[in-house]
């Protein structure tokens, strides 16, 4: 039979589903065919934004130097590579999902783990941002007319985003898949279409800005030496946003099916040969093309309407070029599967973020809701925070690709680089107690693994502080020290209350006796349940409390309490200022004054109502009391609850009809629910 507490549990079940037990855990756990398009979705995605990223900074010298496009590509492959076949390493070292925290932590202590997690925890709100930003940007070169909702549609995706991993990690997994794997096959096929009309065909695919030249900024229009180079590596940082999202597998190993380390590393292997192939593809077909993408539309020179119409996308341009226009449907399906795989990459970092700050939670530097399961055995809170710290960054920043990518891949680079250097020194701490000969070969070709990936990835960290610190960078580096902070001082407070509750000889003496006080406001039915709690407690004195704010009131209870013949004395304590508060607490600290050792239970008689504006009428007192009396040493509150017949919810005899305001708090099912009255 339903419940009203059910129903009033209804919208969060149409949207979560039903909850899931614990000792299902097991059944959430991913096979590689699903792990792929979780986890990988962020690097494969990416391809739809690191060749633009490359165009926009090559083209503020003009096209002069676009030649320099299929050099930066092959260095930001290579260094693909490079990372992939490091953190393969990391996966078989430290399966249990700590990533480059753990292996920075574990290797070179609190200081450089905590840095990794504040790099971390930034670049998963940045992959959440820029992915939906670049997302809603393919939505919008399909739809121009929905330029002005920008910023509603990328918070809504968030939304989106944040419900469908609420479900559950397995029930996302299905979800993504397809979008992901139709992205990689659409991408293959224009791909493979254009490139073999550039090469075989008399019609070579011409991208619609190829007739447009472009204005050079000012200042690069002759560039040489040290300019060129510095030039040339901005536009390299900006091409190794590609790499973003590889370090999602190695935090979330435990949640792939046993194997778990080697299912990590197939995947792994499997991402990092498609995303090169895509990112290859993607730029060889864009030079092809001729394609120009500028930051600015209006430095196309022949582009109308400049001001208000959005740029179209690289992968907008090419879908068009190779298919035949804007309005094939080819272009859309790429243009959907494009925008799909840039909102769903996101949920690389909605696996990523609530899996590190569980791991961060348990060595107590995260709040420890962060280490609870939800209903659907994932880390919820951590799904939400996540969610809305994106969703803060898209409104802040009106959800621009251009602004926000260039705080991108400061964090991540830097947890590759402490990462894979601590990796070497796990290596160095293994050959000291390996003596097998095969065992040995095996950890230093490890070693000279993580050795180079450890030394690219800290020039690369160099380079890209350098050249994007004035656009943006300097904001990372301002939040991840103020994180870094904030852990340790949350670190310091978990540590600091362990301290003070370990027991000692005092925690386990009894008190000398028990002095139990009802406070006492009228003689009613409250007052008396209250009373007769107290006595069958059997303390060593009760006494009946009672505040003396008006002489006639006071002279009328104690009249009452004669009356009633009630067998405990009243005692009245007189408050000339007409306080209730303080004259209490000063009785209770006057009896652990005289005696240390006594324990104090004060019973407060308290109305259970059903409606929500009954609390403002009643129990204000009540709450005072016990808000000031809980910071008492010695001091146990114990609330007696009298139930109002709004919170009953039905008349002495049984009868009446309708639901009663009290009845959802109290669970009655509908049909008990009915035969309520309102009292």
């Amino acid at each position: 039979m339903p419940t009203l507490s059910d129903l009033g549990q209804l919208p969060k079940r149409l949207l979560l589903g039903r909850a899931v037990r614990s000792d299902r855990a097991g059944e959430s756990l991913l096979p590689k065919r699903l792990a792929l398009p979780i986890f990988a979705s962020d690097p494969l995605s990416s391809v739809a934004y690191a060749t633009q990223e490359i165009l926009i900074v090559l083209t503020l010298a003009g096209t002069a130097f676009l030649f320099l496009a299929p050099w930066l590509a092959i260095a930001v492959v290579l260094l693909l590579a490079t990372v992939v076949l490091s953190y393969r390493q990391v996966v078989r070292a430290y399966p249990s999902g700590g990533g480059d925290y753990e292996v920075a932590f574990k290797n070179h202590g609190q200081f450089a783990g905590l840095t990794v997690a504040s790099a971390l925890l930034v670049d998963y709100v940045l992959t959440v941002a820029v992915s939906v930003a670049a997302g809603t940007d393919n939505i919008i070169s399909a739809f121009p007319g929905l330029n002005q909702h920008r910023v509603l549609i990328a918070v809504g995706l968030v939304a989106l985003l944040a419900a469908a991993n609420l479900r559950g990690l397995r029930e996302s997994g299905r979800t993504f898949a397809l979008p992901t794997y139709l992205f990689i096959t659409g991408i293959l096929v224009m791909i493979v279409t254009g490139l073999v009309r550039d090469l075989f065909t008399d019609s070579p695919v011409v991208a619609e800005t190829a007739g447009y030249t472009v204005t050079p900024e000012p200042g690069f229009e002759q560039l040489g030496g040290l300019a060129l180079l510095f030039f040339a590596l901005r536009a390299f940082a900006s091409g190794c946003t590609a790499l973003t999202g590889v370090e999602a597998i190695a935090n979330g190993v435990p949640a792939f099916k046993p194997p778990k380390s080697r299912n990590a590393a197939t995947t792994l292997a499997l991402m990092g040969g498609i995303a090169a192939v895509l990112f290859s593809g993607v730029t060889a077909l864009a030079l092809a093309a001729d394609v120009k993408y500028v930051e600015d539309a209006c430095d196309l020179q022949g582009f109308a309407d400049c001001d208000t119409e959005p740029q179209r996308t690289v992968i907008a341009q090419l879908a068009a070029a190779t298919f035949g226009g804007d309005t094939s449907p080819l272009f859309f399906a790429i243009q959907a599967a494009t925008a799909l795989v840039l909102v769903l990459a996101a949920n690389t970092a909605f696996n990523g973020f609530p899996l590190l700050g569980s791991v961060l939670a348990q060595d107590r530097f995260m709040p420890r809701q962060l280490h609870t399961r939800g209903d659907k055995l994932v880390y919820s809170n951590g799904i939400l925070l996540l969610a809305g710290f994106a969703a803060l960054l898209l409104f802040a920043f009106d959800a621009d690709v251009n602004r926000l990518i260039q705080m991108y891949i400061v964090g991540v680079f830097t947890s590759f680089s402490i990462g894979q250097w601590g990796m070497v020194r796990h290596w160095n701490r293994q050959l000291q107690t390996t003596e097998d000969a095969d065992a040995r070969r095996r950890i230093r070709r490890s070693q000279a693994i993580n050795t180079v990936g450890g030394s690219l990835t800290s020039v690369v960290l160099v380079i890209i502080v350098v050249t994007k610190f004035t656009r943006g960078a300097w904001l990372v580096l301002l939040v991840m020290p103020v994180l870094f902070l904030l852990m340790k001082a949350i670190n310091r407070h978990y540590s600091h209350v362990a301290e003070q509750l370990v027991p000692d000889t005092d925690s386990r003496t009894l008190p000398s006796k028990v002095h139990a006080i009802v406070l006492v406001s009228k003689v009613h039915k409250p007052t008396l349940r209250a009373l007769a709690f107290a006595r069958a407690t059997r303390p060593d004195v009760l006494t009946a409390l009672t505040v003396n704010v008006d002489d006639a009131e006071t002279r009328a209870l104690q009249a009452q309490w004669e009356k009633y013949d009630i067998p405990v004395p009243l005692t009245v304590l007189e408050s000339p200022y007409r306080e209730i508060t303080r004259p209490v607490l000063d009785f209770v600290k006057g009896i652990r004054r005289d005696s240390p050792r006594e324990l104090v239970v004060v019973f407060v008689p308290q109305y259970v109502v059903g409606r929500w504006w009954e609390n403002v009428l009643h129990n204000q007192s009540a709450l005072r009391l016990r808000a000031r009396l809980q910071f008492q040493p010695g001091v146990m509150i114990t609330t007696v609850p009298w139930q109002l017949e709004s919170s009953v919810g039905r008349d002495d005899d049984g009868r009446g009809g309708g639901p009663a305001p009290g009845d959802l708090r109290r669970g009655l099912t509908t049909d008990e629910a009915e035969a309520t009255p309102y009292g």
